[in-house]
């Protein structure tokens, strides 16, 4: 049988798109991330509108600008209000309201009016970072009579001033919500005070971006009445409340919080166990009563400022308590500072953490933290399933981080911020130490190895295999291709 020219098997991946099962495309279409794509799509035919239309309008955010004009969401759905059945997310502005009042004195009314017409909406993100108070919060209140009316079950609020009272008392009035994020960089903080009852039975991720300040007893009361948290991130709580407050919530999966130790120069302390109440006619019993279980973490990151003299141990300890039972999936430390004579990750904190984790631990990022080559090699020895690696390193060249990872077999990412030993005999120098021969080399060294990824300081080295065609007509090879580009920020969390 005469075999397939390549122009021939071009025909076929040109079959009549009727032949095209629908049914593929809303999970096909829905991989694409950028809006301009999904308006290309709806330029395509008839079917591809059908499908595109509810991924293109299921996320609308008033700060979309097209060159120099600023165009808002809500002149669309009032126009055409059969498109705000498909809205599910909504991000509105007060700068957008602000800047756009002179040239469209009612935005935000039509605002509110196409607002209401989202019968579909989940979830409503507030940003403003005006000083003003007045002007801020008339339009928010105005904001969350409309959201009563609707079945939202998201609500972010992001402003510069504080919410105030009046703000504040209407928006505890809003129940059914499963997530709720609070960040004001002004006034009282706000931790759900009157708030944390109503939502117990449904509030399932809770971020407070401002905890500074309040009593460890009034976060402990507020998050008892949170059991069905699973993901919670806490900025400002001190460290002394969090083992507490994890004992509340037993279904806790995802943790983000700081290392902060109420004090000048106060450590952390385990703390202390609960007291049993003898009642009269109990007999006192010597053994101490048993401490309510921590729950199963899954995602623990930990944020401190600096990475000084305060007793670092204490912190690896804290770290530890924290995640006493086996599940731990991903481990983040985040340092803005290092002290220069501080020697990094203890050793025994790996161990420690192989311990209860070993067999679960799939991403271990610490960014700036100093490991050794000993401590990488344990990592990728004790934690056979990592993925991702990211790390501050001391190496003399290429082939010792070679030879410290060669035990991790199911690596995909490798980010490593590298300080390379002076050596004489090493007459690759600077930026020319890694390449992306290296790059290339680590990728394949094994044939079953999946690392895809591998950043060194700025450079960043990704893999891939690309099927080629071949000129003579023949089925395609494979052939592994890796780019080189400029790491992502840093900084980014």
């Amino acid at each position: 049988m005469r075999a397939q020219t390549r122009h021939e098997r071009r025909a076929l991946f040109r079959a009549p798109f009727q032949e095209l099962p629908v049914d593929i495309l809303p999970p096909i279409l829905s991989h694409l991330a950028e809006r301009k794509d999904w308006h290309a799509c709806t330029l395509v035919s008839k079917t591809f509108c059908r499908v595109a239309t509810p991924l293109l309008y299921s996320t609308l955010d008033s700060r979309i600008i097209s060159k120099t004009l600023l165009h808002h969401p809500c002149t669309t759905l009032l126009r055409r209000p059969e498109l705000a059945r498909y809205v599910r997310r909504v991000t509105e502005t007060g700068a957008v309201h602000r800047g756009m009042f002179l040239t469209y004195p009612n935005i935000t009314r039509d605002t509110l009016a196409a607002l209401s017409l989202c019968t579909n909406l989940r979830s409503m993100t507030w940003i403003d970072d005006i000083s003003s108070r007045t002007s801020s919060n008339a339009k928010l209140l105005a904001f969350i009579d409309v959201l009563r009316t609707l079945p939202i079950r998201e609500l972010t609020i992001r402003t510069h001033t504080d919410l105030g009272e009046e703000v504040w008392s209407q928006l505890i009035t809003l129940t059914g919500l499963q997530k709720v994020s609070i960040w004001c960089m002004e006034g009282p903080p706000r931790v759900l005070q009157g708030w944390s009852g109503p939502l117990g039975s449904t509030l399932t991720h809770l971020e407070l971006g401002r905890c500074a300040g309040v009593p460890p007893t009034i976060l402990i009361t507020v998050l008892s009445q949170l059991p069905l948290l699973k993901d919670l991130r806490l900025k400002g709580a001190p460290a002394t409340s969090i083992p507490t407050i994890l004992t509340f919530l037993p279904n806790l999966e995802s943790l983000d919080t700081e290392y902060l130790l109420s004090g000048s120069g106060s450590y952390y302390n385990r703390r202390p166990r609960p007291y049993k109440v003898i009642r009269p006619g109990d007999e006192e019993e010597d053994e101490e009563p048993e401490e309510p279980p921590l729950p199963a973490l899954r995602r623990l990151t930990v944020r401190t400022s600096s990475m000084d003299n305060l007793g670092p141990q204490k912190l690896w300890g804290w770290i530890r308590e924290l995640v006493p039972r086996p599940g731990l999936e991903s481990f983040r430390l985040h340092a803005f500072t290092f002290n220069m004579g501080y020697t990094g990750i203890p050793r025994m904190f790996i161990l420690d953490l192989a311990d209860a984790h070993g067999s679960t631990l799939r991403e271990f990022i610490v960014g700036d933290a100093h490991l050794t080559l000993k401590d990488v090699e344990c990592l990728c020895s004790k934690f056979p399933n990592l993925e991702t690696l990211n790390c501050s390193l001391a190496s003399p060249d290429v082939a010792s981080i070679v030879d410290a990872i060669s035990a991790a077999k199911n690596i995909q990412t490798l980010k490593l911020q590298v300080k390379w030993i002076p050596d004489d005999n090493n007459p690759r120098k600077g930026d020319n130490i890694f390449t992306l021969e290296d790059a290339t080399g680590m990728m394949l060294r094994n044939e079953n190895l999946k690392l895809r990824t591998i950043s060194i300081g700025y450079k960043q080295f990704t893999g891939k295999w690309v099927l080629q065609e071949s000129d003579d007509g023949e089925l395609g090879k494979l052939n592994f291709v890796v780019s080189e580009d400029v790491a992502e920020d840093k900084w980014k969390t």
